[in-house]
């Protein structure tokens, strides 16, 4: 009796080790795998443009690796096990297989490919992951959040170390921005509509929010995003700061485009504030709105702003909408990763006071 015991506990033992150490291709429509963003679904791969789209899986196994490919090469990918920065890749143009981890211990796992780039820094394409055991039911998450912002929201400059505030796509990373931070601290799935140098009524470029704000791909006018697929519990816009830049910048080409020869008059702009957070709640109902602001210098001292928000919300007549105004940091630049880190602790405090989390 003992024998076969012992022989069973081998067997056991072996099926065990045989399962975690198996090879298992996992191909991108697999219903296991969580896409966190706006994901587009081609007929070969999952393609990932926005700021902090994400692939998630769960699974019992010691490595893997995954097949991408970046239409650009200049995408930076943040490798995430269990909740730990393992590494960052840069996909190049030609399709590959890279290895994300090895030699984990035997048993479940989380991971993630976190795409930390912006949408105009590259494309990115998930093909598979090829796992050294077998996949999991995804992870579950508790709350649901949407932002809607700019530079800001997408991290820039936080790796630049030298302190020259540049924000292309080596120094660019929304895994560090106060958005990312705030919705792990809650365990929230979310959605991240941002770009650099965008505004309300006028950007650096020439579009604004309110002409993407509803697009699958911000860069693609003809696919517009279904609503229907993600309800936020909390919708939050951190907008106007490139706005209080350009307004009366009367030699820019965008000023001159949007106002002629005129700047907007501050009823024009709440206007413009009030109709694009309208458009919001048309989309969310149910939704509580943080209009938020900061933290640079749109939340100084003297600065009319935060006013023309307070005045917008007021106007709107919405108790599910709030003002949150970040600290103005007073430094040169954009936030830097420990002024991000005080900007997601500041919200985190706002949405546990106001939304009970």
């Amino acid at each position: 009796m003992k024998i076969l015991n012992i022989q069973s506990l081998i067997l056991f033992l072996f099926f065990c080790c045989s399962t975690v150490n198996a090879q298992t291709l996992i191909n991108f429509k697999d219903p296991k795998i969580h896409y966190m963003g706006r994901i587009g679904m081609k007929d070969d791969a999952a393609e990932l443009t926005w700021s902090a789209s994400s692939v998630i899986i769960n699974f019992n196994g010691t490595g893997a690796k995954a097949t991408l490919k970046d239409n650009s090469g200049f995408d930076f990918i943040t490798v995430v096990v269990d909740d730990k920065v393992i590494t960052a890749i840069q996909p190049t143009v030609n399709k590959k297989e890279y290895e994300l981890v090895s030699g984990l211990s035997a048993g479940p796992h989380k991971l993630e490919l976190f795409k930390r780039t912006e949408y105009d820094m590259g494309k990115l394409l998930f093909y598979s992951f090829n796992i050294t055991g077998k996949i999991l039911p995804p992870p579950m998450y508790k709350h649901r959040i949407e932002f809607y912002g700019n530079s800001i929201t997408c991290g820039y400059a936080i790796e630049d170390k030298e302190g020259k505030d540049r924000g292309t796509y080596q120094f660019v990373n929304a895994y560090k921005s106060y958005a990312n931070l705030t919705a792990r601290h809650f365990n929230a799935d979310y959605n991240s509509i941002s770009k650099s140098g965008i505004g309300i009524t006028i950007s650096w470029f020439n579009y604004v929010m309110p002409d993407i704000y509803n697009r699958l791909a911000a860069n693609d006018p003809k696919v517009l995003w279904d609503f229907s697929k993600y309800t936020p519990e909390v919708v939050i816009v951190n907008l106007f700061q490139n706005d209080s830049w350009l307004v009366k910048n009367f030699q820019h080409e965008q000023f001159k485009a949007h106002f002629g020869t005129t700047p907007p008059t501050p009823e024009f702009i709440i206007k413009a504030y009030q109709d694009f957070i309208s458009k919001i709640r048309a989309k969310y109902p149910k939704a509580k709105i943080i209009c938020a602001l900061g933290s640079m210098d749109a939340t100084r001292d003297g600065s009319p702003w935060r006013g023309y928000i307070e005045k917008a919300v007021a106007g709107l007549k919405d108790k599910k909408i709030y003002t949150h105004f970040f600290p103005y940091k007073n430094t040169p630049g954009h936030p830097s990763e420990k002024e991000q880190q005080v900007m997601a602790d500041d919200l985190i405090a706002f949405i546990e006071k106001n939304m009970k989390w």
